[in-house]
């Protein structure tokens, strides 16, 4: 699905119209698009008691469309309008009268005891309030509105919970929640909590966002005649299950360990051993051939990684930190190796900063070309008064490697382009930026600032966002409190590291890791519940998810 602001959802609908369709032609098949979704909901609409909630302007009219393709349907429906007027010059009200649908002003039901009533016997609310573009708080007699449909729907799932012949009351939002910001998904004073959202043409950004997220429910969408060469045009999408599927990469019968690639992870700290070893441990897990993990001497000793797991001890500098030296060890092994991963629980000791500067290159002239990296034309003899750059394969920069990088003045004008896969939370994402705080807007900050560094750009979350330098990007809503604890992050940095390893781009590496760590978490959260589970838990389902991926086609 693709994702689109506000405003480019209003071209799209004049492109629609510049090519041929009218305004009431689209409002029809939104209407119809809504109503198929409430039907499928429904089953049998007959008998089945639906309240639709109309408000001013297009929303509310695609709602009246909903009203009267779902009468049609011989289901029994009642209208709510609030603060929709002029009755007489609305052609969809019209042809809702004609077939004699109840209705109600909000203005002239004192204290809401009609729309009382009805919510009690409804089996399905469709809310058509307000819909995108809402730039000021839900407030006054909209506002309580609201609060009503919420109340009432909360009361009915309850009840139902003591009671298996209490009917549930399900609520329906046409292209977005009333009270949710559709560009942030922020919430606007207050928002309804619905069931279902069925999205106008494509799915808003806000929809995908907290906490916005949480009030919409499941996403579909009701098409419109827009020409498709515009929206090939749009880049920004959400992952799904068959796009994640097309992007893993083979398993041919006749391989062998070096199929699959080889990932060098450096990763830990007197500290945070166990970064490492979640990292080491989430490359192995999607399918890496081999995989060794560089650090400290002392770290080394601790043990408790995977039996499988290769090593590389690295000299330091204080006990348990990475020295400067280690540069030139690991440099001397990495020509073999498909990927590395950067960061995870190194730690910012000052002989560590100086450690990453040499091996990126960020120690060197800013003038030089490739600055920890080296061309095939540059394969030459070097230049003996020049320290030696070495040659790096596709890397991921994770945690304390994006946060000693961000200590670096113009760090991004010196890396070389297109061959990182940033991973920040947002913590780490604004020392990169030099910012106190992200705009709400993720989806803009994660493209811009690929786009400026000229690198894969994961900016996580509960909805995590990738981007590309090219503006690609797409996003995964998938909020999940199992995977709020220490330590999932070092998983997901060593997912994306392991599909590198195997030839996936940038791009795909990254794409793939964010959809596989979710669906590891999902598997977590059904077995263990929401509260209790732990980082490695997700390693062993990383193989369960990556078997469900593949068994879905």
């Amino acid at each position: 699905m693709r994702l689109v602001t506000t405003a480019h959802m209003r071209r799209l609908e004049q492109v629609a119209v510049d090519a041929g369709a009218t305004w009431s032609g689209l409002m029809e098949q939104a209407g119809w698009g809504v109503a198929q979704e409430a039907l499928r909901y429904l089953g049998d609409a007959r008998g089945r008691r639906v309240v639709v909630l109309a408000g001013p302007g297009n929303n509310g009219g695609d709602g009246l469309v909903v009203a009267r393709h779902l009468h049609d349907a011989q289901a029994m429906v009642s209208l709510y309008f609030w603060n929709r007027a002029n009755p007489e010059q609305d052609a969809n009200w019209q042809r809702c009268r004609q077939r004699d649908m109840p209705e109600m002003l909000a203005a002239d039901d004192a204290g809401y005891e009609v729309l009382r009533r009805w919510l009690v016997d409804a089996d399905l609310v469709i809310d058509a309030l307000l819909g995108m573009g809402v730039s000021r708080p839900v407030t006054g007699s909209l506002a309580e509105v609201v609060m009503l449909v919420n109340h009432t729907s909360a009361e009915r799932r309850t009840l139902r919970t003591s009671d298996q012949h209490q009917r549930a009351l399900a609520v329906l939002a046409v292209d977005v929640p009333t009270g949710i910001d559709s560009d942030r998904g922020l919430v606007m004073g207050t928002a309804i909590d619905v069931d279902m959202t069925v999205a106008t043409g494509l799915p808003k950004r806000g929809l995908v966002f907290y906490p916005g997220r949480a009030h919409a429910g499941s996403i579909s969408v009701a098409d419109l005649d827009i020409p498709s060469i515009y929206l090939e045009a749009i880049m920004s999408k959400m992952i799904t299950t068959a796009q994640a599927r097309s992007l893993l990469p083979a398993r041919p019968e006749d391989s062998h360990k070096g199929t699959f690639g080889k990932v060098m992870v450096v990763a830990g700290s007197l500290f945070y051993p166990g970064a490492a070893i979640l990292a080491t441990a989430g490359a192995a897990r999607v399918g890496a051939g081999l995989v060794t993990l560089a650090s400290a001497r002392s770290v080394l000793s601790a043990g408790g990684r995977l039996p499988e797991i290769t090593l590389l001890p690295l000299a330091e500098a204080d006990w348990g930190a990475i020295g400067p030296e280690a540069s030139a060890e690991l440099g001397k092994r990495l020509e073999s190796y498909d990927a590395l991963l950067i960061g995870p629980g190194l730690g910012q000791e000052e002989a560590t900063v100086q450690f990453l500067q040499r091996l990126l290159g960020l120690d060197q002239p800013k003038t030089r070309g490739y600055v920890g990296f080296i061309s095939p034309a540059e394969k030459t003899k070097p230049d003996e008064t020049e320290q030696r750059v070495f040659e790096l394969p596709p890397a991921v920069l994770d945690a304390d490697g994006l946060n000693m990088l961000a200590k670096v003045e113009g760090w991004s004008e010196r890396l070389p382009r297109e061959r990182f896969v940033f991973t920040p939370h947002p913590g780490e994402m604004t020392r990169l930026l030099g910012v106190d705080e992200l705009d709400a807007d993720r989806i803009k900050v994660a493209v811009d600032a690929a786009a400026q560094w000229g690198q894969v750009v994961v900016l996580k979350g509960a909805t995590t966002v990738v981007s590309a330098p090219d503006g690609r990007s797409v996003t995964h809503a998938l909020g999940n409190p199992a995977l709020a604890t220490a330590g999932t992050g070092d998983v997901l940095a060593g997912a994306i590291a392991g599909f590198l390893a195997q030839g996936s781009t940038l791009f795909d590496a990254a794409v793939l890791g964010v959809y596989l760590h979710a669906a590891a978490g999902q598997l977590a959260l059904q077995e263990l519940g929401d509260a209790g589970a732990l980082a490695s838990d997700l390693l062993p389902r990383l193989p369960l998810a990556l078997k469900q991926l593949k068994a879905d086609s």
